[in-house]
């Protein structure tokens, strides 16, 4: 399968909660599912989304 990929970077004074609440809206309304996260020593997260590549464009990304 063919994937479109989109990487981010939360800043350290994004939280856990807040972080999660933003990748579920993602999730729910442009068709994102969690590729990979990886959290550094300083706090950021650098997060990779995928979603499948189909034949309806869908929405970007927000931030």
């Amino acid at each position: 399968m063919d994937y479109e990929y989109a990487p981010l970077r939360l800043p350290a004074n994004v939280d856990r909660i807040t972080a999660t609440a933003q990748l579920a809206i993602q999730a729910e309304f442009g068709g994102w599912e969690l590729a990979r996260v990886q959290l550094f020593r300083d706090g950021t997260r650098k997060v990779l989304l995928r979603r499948r590549l189909g034949a309806a464009p869908q929405a970007a990304l927000s931030y």
